[in-house]
């Protein structure tokens, strides 16, 4: 275990997350900050309570670690001055959760390095979110499985989500895609900060394998699904408002439980800009 000076962790799964207590995130010194960033690189996915935080304070912070993003399609603040946030909302309603195992935004060629999601309005039970690690989702496969992927390449697009013809989010500020975006990563993709390497696909976005024949690269790719979801690569959290999860994107898939899809659930969330997978 690594020690801090500034911050407490406290590992809650033994694949992948840890709480951070001891820190606002709103009143950082550089210090605090980089054990945070430290925390983050070993953990993949980090938890705050009690981050009660404006909005330009939760965009502050997400630019300590890079440029942040405007998603192409969620941008239901921009009239309010705030482009960059993306909002996940549902209640009764519109019960609406993302709660297949997924990847942000893997359809661009330069997908996000991760995001920081605060939680305005959290459900009175019900409705955790889950993390699992593609780094344990690739160390448990067999080398010969490996190596069968090391040299593959998937091509993602938006054809299952923003492109579809039915695809319709106007209560979270979304819109349809007027053209199918794509881009090519690699199966298995090396972390540019750890050097470790983590599976690349995922079911929302991923649509292929480059030059495999349809019957081959949807048996790969509904085998490596259904690996992911394995329960001994994952962590689970509980909301309260005010409660804040960061994740990195290259290393990690998130899923919303969907046992609860009539609570009233707002979450705000900023992405930060990545680079491009190897």
């Amino acid at each position: 275990m690594r020690s801090y000076q500034q911050i407490s962790v406290s590992p809650i799964a033994g694949a992948l997350g840890a709480e951070v207590s001891g820190v606002h995130l709103g009143q950082l010194d550089d210090a605090a900050f980089d054990e945070i960033r430290t925390a983050f690189i070993d953990h993949q996915v980090l938890f705050f309570r009690g981050q009660e935080i404006t909005r330009d304070q939760h965009k502050a912070f997400g630019r300590r670690f890079g440029t942040l993003q405007i998603h192409p399609y969620l941008q239901p603040l921009k009239e309010e001055g705030h482009p960059e946030f993306v909002v996940l909302q549902s209640d009764a309603q519109h019960p609406f959760v993302a709660e297949a195992w997924h990847s942000d935004v893997t359809f661009m060629n330069e997908p996000p390095l991760g995001s920081i999601l605060r939680c305005v309005v959290g459900p009175e039970f019900g409705g955790d979110t889950m993390w699992a690690s593609m780094y344990a989702a690739y160390d448990a496969l067999s080398g010969k499985m490996q190596r069968l992927l090391s040299d593959l390449v998937a091509i993602h697009d938006t054809v299952r989500s923003f492109s579809r013809a039915d695809y319709k989010i106007e209560h979270i500020g979304g819109k349809r895609a007027e053209e199918v975006m794509s881009a090519e990563h690699p199966v298995v993709r090396t972390h540019p900060e750890s050097g470790r390497k983590g599976l690349f696909v995922n079911s929302i976005f991923t649509a292929s394998i480059k030059g495999m024949k349809p019957a081959e690269s949807s048996a790969l790719l509904n085998f490596l699904y259904r690996h992911v979801e394995t329960p001994d690569f994952s962590c689970r959290f509980r909301w309260r408002e005010n409660s804040i999860a960061m994740w990195d994107n290259r290393c990690t898939q998130h899923r919303v439980v969907a046992d609860n899809l009539a609570a009233n659930r707002r979450m705000e969330r900023v992405t930060i800009n990545g680079d491009r997978p190897v």
